[in-house]
């Protein structure tokens, strides 16, 4: 046995010694991950909190990092030991000290745990710990590397107290290679290099909680701008100069746009100091919000020529979030993880009024609703919806919160929150809350408080059913002829789950006849009932529909008359208002999905609405429909028949479009729904570059996508293509993850096969995004029928992700892997595997689990 094992072990067991026979102990239960208990013990006892952390980063990845964390804070009490985590084996605690005195440590279930008798009460105590740094929360490439600690993923790198409720002033140094540069949450302070290293040292943060604190060290390049007298630093790897030209003064003016509009609002000042972000390739999420160090995925940041406006707004959208993030969770903490949907809620509400003024051309009401209502619907329709607050013991679970309840429906919630108080009264108590909470934690309900001395209203009860209860309402429509030719209408909201349960929310019910349409505001009051009478002579045809999602604003399963659903959908492109056609449009696929509604005749009334559609977001989101209706739910015979019809129609679009954006929009639909020899071959022209497409370039990553679904088509020479491709990639990093999702889209079963036997070792899935991108072309409906067998193998490696894996990873695989699919047979092996799960499996992986295997159900029904 290794010395270094043999010396850890001692540890061991002489602290279980010392830590059993500490007399007048009275220490919170400590057991695997971070009990809530243990978490509001220390955060009890804990105060003035300071790490001072250096890390020893090699050149070679192989290679490990040494660190010290110093903990410097005041302690209430000494009754009980005091607990750091740290998820690592024994072997890399590498020693501690106490207010100086080397000292016995008891290191179980993932913690570091010191004896009461070497803390002093009420005075300041310093713990200093050796240790060699856990790789997995570092992210390390062979140029590169990036902490991602959230949710509670810091103490996988280093021992601390990984939880919101304790924040700390954080001194930061890194030893890096001498080609390196690096970034963190505090400025650089200075520069040191000596013996072929270089040590940089970062100025004290404001007070962090561990999932905010962060630092990328790598080989970047460094852009600079200056906004509104404020400095921006960007870090990224891109090699490609002339597209770094082309974003990055929009990249600096979205964040100066943001920063400005937020101080606006709040009535608070940035309080971070600086503000650097760095452009990671294939970055795990979107962005994150490190205080004055944010990191963006860099595809996200730097769009090509051909993006479409759904690419630029979302880039828009991205930077407004994370920058609203300074004040929404960076500022203001969330005391508990159960919490970690209001930093989202507010981070993405934000971001939808600061991104309006910069895009003064689109239909921003509009864009509120596709961004937000399908995706929310897709979990909250199911049997694995999921409350927005929920209740959270240990932080190993915090993971399982984060999903499109957090991200898509909190938003629909909070608006319908403004709409209740006023939008003025909803800004300042969101004022007060930022400035009685700044640099401290806070909860759900202490926010309640504030904002329900400003309204009659009984928020508590309204919280109840949209905030802590899972699900969505079901509201029947009923119409019944009125006098003179009018209408009465009633609205009857129920549970669907039988819970004595309403959801009071405001409505904008449309009522129309073919281009003709009138509008009433309605409110679904407590009882969950709403009704007019309407006799307008603006509809001298009569009312041949009724839409109660109008204006895009309410929420639920609204299930409308008999014959209704198809009169909306015949008079679908003769409907005048854009976002009533869009908020028509989601109706109907929940009413298709809810088997009210046949796909077909859904699939017929999208190709009569879209040749005539002017709006781009309209046109975006009826061709993703028309995507989906022709992949999950046509069968091999109805793709067959659909494909030449649904390829016309693609093809004359792109050739009627006016703007690179709409080319692009076009173009990609047509890249991937391509079935029939002659539009394959077309396609193949295209990336041979033998035909060009009229007023459009194709751009590197354009290329690469066509030419993974021109060989996911079993194009001749599919591996020349995909060789030449190769050749054509010029970023190294973008040559990598090429290299690594290629064998996905082999025309050799095997070598497919063997590609997700990779993944079973975690080793083989730490790049998450090119393991999803893999999955998703595994699983393609192409090859569908020969992935059926590697269905339930993935499914049963889910809670295992969850551990390994980052915290948006387990939901997207799950998707990654039954997306494509749609037969009855795999349909029943999931419902299977599914049945068979013990009942100890965790209820929110559970919930994942049923929320991704729906659309296959309600597809193979």
């Amino acid at each position: 046995m290794a010395r270094p094992v043999v010396a850890a072990l001692l540890i061991l067991l002489v602290g279980i010694v010392l830590y059993v026979s500490w007399p007048g102990r009275q220490a919170p239960a400590i057991g695997p991950g971070i009990p809530q208990a243990l978490a509001d013990d220390r955060a009890a006892r804990i105060t003035g909190l300071t790490y001072e952390v250096s890390f020893d980063i090699p050149a070679a990845r192989t290679e490990p990092i040494h660190g010290t964390v110093t903990a410097t804070f005041t302690l209430s009490d000494v009754k009980a030991p005091l607990a750091f985590d740290f998820t690592q084996p024994p072997e890399k605690f590498l020693g501690a000290r106490v207010n100086g005195d080397v000292t016995e440590v008891v290191a179980r279930d993932g913690h570091l745990i010191f004896p009461a008798g070497q803390l002093l009460p009420g005075r300041e105590n310093e713990i200093t710990i050796d240790f060699i740094a856990g790789d997995e929360a570092l992210n390390r490439q062979d140029e590169f590397l990036y902490t991602l600690f959230v949710p509670a993923r810091a103490s996988i790198a280093m021992p601390v107290f990984d939880q919101p409720n304790l924040k700390a002033r954080w001194v930061l140094a890194l030893k890096i290679p001498p080609a390196w540069n690096a970034v963190a949450n505090g400025a650089e302070t200075g520069r040191i290099r000596a013996n072929d290293r270089t040590e940089l040292i970062f100025a004290r943060t404001e007070p962090l909680p561990t999932y905010l604190f962060g630092f990328a060290a790598g080989q970047f390049t460094v852009e600079t701008g200056e906004r509104n007298g404020r400095r921006f630093r960007m870090f990224h790897r891109e090699t490609d100069a002339a597209k770094v030209a082309k974003n990055r003064d929009a990249i600096f003016d979205l964040h100066a746009t943001a920063i400005r509009w937020l101080e606006d609002y709040t009535t608070l000042p940035y309080a971070f100091g600086k503000f650097d972000f760095v452009a990671i390739p294939s970055f795990q999420f979107g962005g994150m919000e490190h205080a004055g160090a944010v990191f963006y995925n860099a595809s996200s940041l730097f769009l090509d020529d051909t993006a479409t406006q759904n690419q630029r707004l979302g880039r828009a959208s991205l930077i407004a979030h994370e920058t609203a993030h300074m004040w929404f969770g960076d500022l203001v903490t969330m005391r508990w993880f159960n919490d970690v949907w209001m930093k989202e809620v507010f981070a993405n509400f934000m971001a939808a009024k600061i991104v309006n003024p910069s895009f003064p051309g689109v239909n921003h009401d509009l864009r509120f609703l596709y961004s937000h209502y399908p995706a929310a619907y897709d979990v909250d329709r199911t049997p694995g919806a999921n409350p927005i607050r929920q209740p959270l013991s240990n932080l190993n679970e915090a993971g399982s919160l984060y999903g499109a309840i957090i991200y898509q429906k909190a938003p629909i919630v909070m608006r319908q929150l403004e709409l209740l108080l006023g939008a003025d009264q909803f800004r300042d108590g969101l004022r007060d809350y930022l400035r009685r909470y700044a640099m401290a934690n806070a909860t759900w309900p202490d926010l309640i408080q504030i904002l329900d001395a400003r309204t009659p209203a009984d928020l508590a009860a309204w919280s109840r059913a949209w905030v802590e209860e899972r699900g969505r309402p079901r509201v029947r429509v009923d119409v019944t002829p009125a006098a003179a030719g009018g209408v009465d209408v009633t609205l009857q909201g129920d549970d669907p789950m039988g819970r004595p349960l309403t959801w009071p929310q405001a409505l904008h019910v449309v009522l129309g006849s073919g281009a003709r349409a009138v509008g009433v505001d309605v409110t679904l009051g407590d009882n969950g009932r709403a009704s007019f009478s309407h006799t307008s002579s603006d509809l001298p045809a009569g009312v041949l529909w009724v839409l109660p999602t109008g204006g895009g604003l309410g929420y639920g399963d609204f299930v409308l008359p008999d014959g209704m659903v198809d009169a909306l959908a015949t008079d679908l492109p003769a409907i005048a208002d854009p976002l009533t056609r869009g908020a028509a449009m989601v109706t109907l696929w929940e009413s298709m999905l809810e088997g009210r509604m046949a796909p077909a005749r859904l699939r017929g009334a999208l190709m009569a609405a879209l040749p005539l559609e002017k709006d781009e977001l309209n046109i975006t989101r009826q061709m993703g429909l028309l995507q989906s209706l022709f992949w999950r739910f046509s069968s091999a015979d109805d793709r067959a028949a659909a494909s030449v019809p649904l390829e016309a129609l693609l093809t004359s679009g792109l050739a009627r479009a006016t703007t690179t954006s709409l080319k692009s929009t076009w173009f990609n639909a047509i890249r991937n729904t391509a079935t029939t020899p002659g539009t394959i071959a077309w396609l193949r022209r295209v990336w041979d570059r033998g035909e060009k497409v009229p007023g459009l370039t194709l751009s590197e990553n354009d290329e690469t996508d066509l030419a993974m679904e021109l060989a996911l088509r079993g194009v001749d020479d599919a591996e020349g293509l995909l060789d030449a491709q190769a050749a054509r990639i010029l970023n190294p990093d973008r040559k990598a993850r090429f290299a690594f999702v290629r064998p996905s889209v082999s025309g050799s079963a095997a070598t497919r096969e063997a590609l997700f036997n990779q993944f079973k070792d975690v080793a083989n899935r730490r790049r998450e995004a090119w393991v999803l991108e893999a999955m998703g072309y595994l699983h393609h409906p192409l090859r569908a029928d020969q992935s059926r067998h590697l269905v339930v193998p993935a499914l049963q490696m889910v809670r295992e992700i969850r551990d390994t894996g980052d915290i948006f990873f387990p939901k997207r695989w799950a998707d990654a892997t039954l997306g494509g699919h749609r037969s009855q047979d795999t349909a029943a092996d999931v419902r299977a595997y599914l049945d068979s799960l013990p009942a100890d499996y965790p209820e929110r992986l559970r919930w994942v689990l049923l929320a991704s295997a729906d659309p296959l159900f309600r597809a193979a029904r």
